[in-house]
């Protein structure tokens, strides 16, 4: 019995021949061939659509016949494969057998890289225009999808398969999320008991959510989920996702199974099917008006940035969707989450694009970044500073600000004392109203340490205003004047220059006398120790111990550091805090806290930057030299290979468009080498750094030392670890 072998017609065959010559002679390099560089390439691409059709149909015979033996590598391989997927990107004139034939042979490829997909996709898209969907057709459809699905999952391959399930009509009545997590739960539970048109669009607007591609919506998907949405309802809309978005921070309902020990814990990331809808959801709150929902999209970003062990950030495309979205809002509202996002959120990525949906908000308002910021946040209903007052039926209610990140709520009677517990008529009358008082002051206590840390960040900014701009973005604005009030303002005239402090009404100094020159030519900036005598220093420390006075941070009794004889002798650079044994992880995260810029340092053969802080309203950039300590690779570093712990060095400062200092993770000395931009440039004297800048640059570095040092450590012995670090 004889079988009868497959042969591949002419000419067809020779023009595979002739790919498989020129790739044998190296013309083009493996895995980056291209048609044009290419004569059998060129003369395939020039053919008529019939043979470009049958061309396609017997690369495919031809590399099953070459994958069928086990030696064949797909390189071999390439220059005819991507070929064929270069002519299936034109409209051919495809049978219906040829359709499955080829479908057939997409799904008997092994590698998702080498399937074809797309290419697919627009071959049954061209057929289906004059044909209708066959059974043959949808089975083949159905079984690609199940290759994508069991498959690695990316962005990519989850588009493919919502593709195909509405090409094939595989998916017409299925929600798209994926059970197991808080959120999708509540979200699969509420649409489930929903009924006729309102589950159609709902599952119609979640499956169009799954589709959506790239990091901001385009035109025409917009369009089409608008649509959706006005199906739904906007206000409908706008409900669930208040109810399903504070539920994306619970603990999964369905724990999964780990992976290695590399690997982050899969139960504390998002399933990346609802990561895809969540996104898309969240771009599609921009057109809501609902400050609870750029309240829901504040707390959303928030744990789609938080980190995870061994990955980084939990979900970074969720939290950059809300921050479009945010900077998208019509009213205030979402600039003022973008400002307390700004201030919580850590990540270097998540900070720049922050910034720029800021810097655009700003130019549509025609004022500068540090403008928007200030007059951006939201006053939480406060009718005046700290204060805020409503009634509730019969029962009053106040919401007051008590300290820097603390508020209280307090109920009073019709006549006017206490209540200690919420009254069952408001429960029952004022529900909603109650809800957004306790919402508010939640949100309070978020901003307001936000706010602390950007008023304190102005020390290196050289911010000042005119006393009436500063009266009413500061001292009389109903959240950021409940820190202000409590902190030491200095202004200045034509005439003269004093200190001041809010208190009882007026601004006094620190004799108690009332600042009665201040007028609207007077500026106003924020007081720093550095610039007044010891002595004036210490009188405002026990004026504000008299007036009992606690400020939102150490301003009065901040630290401050002058330049010693020896950095002097050093010129260019400080030793102070040199020689200290840190622990990196504790480092790094101080300085995110700070604004500082710094990279985890694994065991590696690469180089590593500086810690920096930019000063651009100095024209500056402070460096704190590290490196990393031991050789001992699992005992020295994490199970990751970052180095446990690090050794400072020099403190120094560059004009801030100089070309940055690298070194190598393990140390070596730093110097400007190749990398980065800008010219390389010596470093700048200590004696020509402003005494401010310098102070706070050095107070960044004693708290970098003295809270990250390993002396902190109880458990640590003399020489460290096994004695490791003992010639230290």
């Amino acid at each position: 019995m004889f079988l009868l072998r497959r042969r591949i017609p002419q000419p067809y065959r020779a023009w595979i021949d002739d790919l498989v010559a020129e790739e044998k002679e190296e013309v083009y390099s493996r895995y980056t061939f291209e048609n044009r560089d290419s004569e059998a390439g060129r003369r395939i691409l020039a053919a008529s659509q019939e043979e470009q059709r049958e061309f396609v149909l017997a690369a495919a015979m031809w590399l099953d016949l070459r994958h069928s033996k086990p030696s064949t590598a797909f390189y071999e391989t390439w220059a005819v494969r991507q070929t064929m997927h270069t002519v299936l990107r034109r409209r051919l004139p495809f049978e219906h057998d040829d359709v499955c034939h080829l479908l057939d042979w997409s799904i008997r490829q092994p590698y998702t890289s080498v399937r074809g997909t797309p290419q697919m996709i627009k071959v049954l898209q061209d057929h289906l225009k004059d044909h209708g969907l066959t059974p043959d057709l949808r089975k083949r459809m159905n079984n690609l999808t199940k290759c994508l699905e069991e498959g690695h999952s990316t962005e990519e391959t989850r588009r493919w398969s919502a593709r195909l399930k509405e090409l094939g009509r595989l998916s017409t009545s299925t929600m798209p999320l994926v059970p197991g997590e808080a959120w999708s739960d509540a979200a699969i539970g509420d649409i489930g008991a929903m009924e006729g048109e309102a589950r159609a669009a709902w599952v119609d607007l979640l499956q169009r959510c799954a589709r959506a591609r790239g990091a901001r919506p385009g035109k025409n998907w917009s369009g089409d989920a608008e649509s959706l949405i006005e199906k739904i309802g906007r206000p409908v809309f706008d409900r669930a996702l208040l109810h399903w978005f504070p539920l994306v921070d619970r603990p999964r309902t369905r724990s999964v199974e780990g992976g290695s020990q590399w690997q982050a814990d899969p139960n504390l990331l998002l399933q990346d099917e609802n990561a895809d809808i969540l996104k898309a959801l969240a771009w599609l709150c921009a057109g809501s008006e609902d400050a609870e929902v750029a309240r829901a999209l504040g707390t959303l970003a928030l744990s789609a940035y938080r980190k995870v062990p061994q990955m980084g950030p939990r979900c970074v495309r969720v939290g950059d969707a809300c921050v479009w979205a945010l900077g998208a809002m019509p009213d205030a509202g979402g600039v003022g989450q973008l400002a307390m996002l700004q201030a919580r959120v850590k990540f270097g990525t998540a900070q720049k694009g922050i910034e720029k949906v800021l810097a655009t908000a700003a130019g549509r308002a025609g004022m500068s970044l540090r403008e928007i910021e200030e007059i951006s946040v939201p006053a939480y209903g406060l009718q005046e500073v700290g204060v805020r007052r409503a009634m509730l039926g019969e029962f009053g209610v106040e919401l007051v600000v008590t300290g820097t990140s603390t508020t209280e709520l307090r109920r009073i009677r019709p006549d006017g004392k206490p209540q200690i517990s919420v009254p069952k008529a408001v429960k029952e009358h004022n529900p909603e109203e109650l809800k957004e008082i306790k919402a508010a002051a939640t949100d309070l206590r978020k901003m307001l340490p936000a706010q602390r840390d950007r008023i304190e960040n102005l020390y290196l900014e050289q911010k000042s205003w005119t006393y009436p701009s500063w009266r009413g973005r500061y001292l009389d604005y109903p959240v950021v004047g409940t820190l202000a009030r409590r902190l030491i303002w200095k202004f200045t005239n034509r005439e003269r220059t004093g200190a001041g402090v809010f208190h009882e009404g007026r601004i006094v100094g620190r004799n108690g006398h009332v600042l009665a020159w201040l007028d609207d030519s007077t500026r106003v900036e924020l007081w720093h120790p550095m610039q007044e005598e010891p002595n004036e220093v210490l009188a405002w420390r026990d004026w504000l111990a008299e007036l009992e006075i606690r400020q939102p941070f150490k301003q009065a009794h901040r630290e401050v550091y002058l330049l010693t004889d020896a950095e002097r002798t050093t010129r260019t650079y400080s030793n102070r805090f040199a020689a200290h044994l840190i622990k990196q992880h504790q480092f790094n995260a101080l300085c995110a806290a700070r604004g500082w810029k710094n990279k985890l340092r694994l065991m590696v053969d690469d180089e590593y930057p500086p810690a920096t802080l930019e000063l651009p309203a100095w024209g500056l950039r402070a460096e704190f030299w590290v490196e990393g300590l031991g050789d001992n690779y699992g005992a020295d570093t994490t199970e990751a290979g970052t180095y446990l712990y690090l050794a400072t060095d020099q403190v120094r400062f560059y004009n801030i468009d100089a070309r940055e200092n690298y070194a190598h993770a393990g140390g070596g000395g730093y110097a400007a080498e190749f990398r980065g931009q800008g010219a390389p440039s010596g470093p700048i004297t200590l004696e020509e750094i402003p005494p401010l800048v310098l102070s706070e640059v050095m107070r960044d570095a004693d708290m970098f030392v003295g809270v990250a040092s390993v002396g902190n450590d109880p458990n640590w012995a003399d020489g460290g670890p096994e004695g490791r670090y003992r010639d230290y």
